[in-house]
């Protein structure tokens, strides 16, 4: 009986230590989830190509997202269509929130149904002054289909 007293008094103590009054930080995809507008360049071969450009992202986990990246190009065989890239781990680094992926390979269908392999490379996304900020800074490499080129875009928006 003394060791079942022990026991609870043990819990009681522990559980009313407990900081259920702390407010629960937010989960860093959660601060991040939604859509950004604002300014792409598609450098191609050296040629830059400067557009505007919707981003979204969605939530995967408490500490990772999804990012689709939108169509792009011109009619016909040289339209890419959104391409997805997911479980991107996310970090807080002072007030912004970093994303970092060396490389994620992927499967997309294009306009005519024909299955298109793709590689994002070296990407990074940088949310600046989460919370109060709804900046984000994305940069990465796309290898699309059998195209004998990479493309080097980097994106500037802000949140919708």
């Amino acid at each position: 009986m003394t060791v079942m007293i022990a026991a609870v008094a043990i819990v009681m103590g522990m559980s009313s230590c407990s900081s259920d009054d702390d407010e629960q930080e937010v989960a860093l995809a959660q601060q991040v989830v939604g859509s950004y507008s604002g300014d792409e360049v598609i450098t191609i071969m050296g040629d830059p190509d400067d557009g505007s450009a919707t981003f979204e992202f969605v939530k995967a986990s408490d500490t990772s997202i999804d990012m689709t990246i939108p169509q792009s190009g011109s009619e016909g065989p040289m339209v890419i269509p959104p391409l997805t890239v997911k479980n991107i781990p996310l970090s807080k680094v002072n007030q912004s929130i970093v994303g970092r992926l060396s490389s994620f390979d992927g499967t997309v269908k294009n306009a005519s149904g024909a299955e298109k392999a793709f590689t994002v490379s070296d990407l990074t996304i940088l949310f600046e002054d989460v919370p109060s900020g709804k900046a984000v800074v994305v940069a990465y490499t796309l290898k699309y289909g059998s195209m004998p080129f990479d493309m080097v875009t980097t994106f500037n928006g802000s949140k919708k």
